[in-house]
């Protein structure tokens, strides 16, 4: 895999879709960030009523699987309307954009599909997994899951997977892991950092002149 030292993932949960001003705090957030990055929708409300038809229709986990990409596609359309700036980019050309765009999933698991260690077909994998295997194929520096739920700084990936705050396949795809950062931010608590006050006219900056 290539390695993109100046490339964020950020998966953006589904349970945060109900957040107040979601948009303005992905702004606010990405502005902080590097330079280049895609945010990747997470499931949120349309994922589970493909969960709801699968338990009444039983579809079965492949049909279900795929019905549930096509959903984050969707997904991401949301966010783009949060973000008009943002193009949505299907695969290949989103690994390819220079700046911060929304990946389409569909086209991403599609295109992935041609690789042998693509993501198996089951309820194991979610928007977390494709998310990860995002960062994987691109070479990112950093995958940051953006949550309603906070986790420990060094978390333990099989025990948040035990408790439903990741995919059950997500620990075992994060082991094989070596050079990307992995985060989990609870998104609702985010606080977008003040910017630094300015020196008035005339001032030095020396760290007496600084505001304290």
């Amino acid at each position: 895999m290539r390695c993109d030292s100046k490339m964020i993932i950020v998966k953006v949960g589904g349970s945060l879709y109900d957040l107040p001003r979601l948009g303005g705090r992905l702004r606010d957030l990405i502005a902080g960030l590097g330079p280049r990055g895609l945010l990747f929708p997470g499931g949120g409300p349309a994922a589970n009523a493909v969960r709801a038809m699968d338990r009444a229709q039983r579809l079965g986990e492949e049909a279900s699987h795929w019905l549930a990409i096509h959903a984050l596609a969707v997904n991401a359309q949301f966010l783009r309307a949060l973000l008009p700036e943002l193009p949505v980019l299907e695969w290949p050309r989103a690994g390819d954009f220079p700046g911060w765009a929304i990946a389409e999933p569909y086209s991403f698991a599609v295109a992935d599909e041609e690789y042998a260690e693509h993501l198996p077909h089951t309820w194991d994998v979610t928007s977390d997994s494709l998310a990860l295997r995002l960062a994987q194929v691109v070479g990112a520096a950093e995958l940051l899951l953006l949550k309603s739920i906070s986790a420990p700084e060094r978390a333990d990936w099989r025990q948040l997977s035990q408790d439903r705050v990741v995919d059950g396949y997500f620990p075992q795809l994060v082991e094989q892991q070596t050079s990307l950062r992995v985060r989990l931010v609870n998104f609702r608590e985010f606080v977008a950092p003040s910017p630094p006050t300015p020196l008035p006219p005339g001032a030095r900056g020396r760290l007496g002149d600084l505001p304290l």
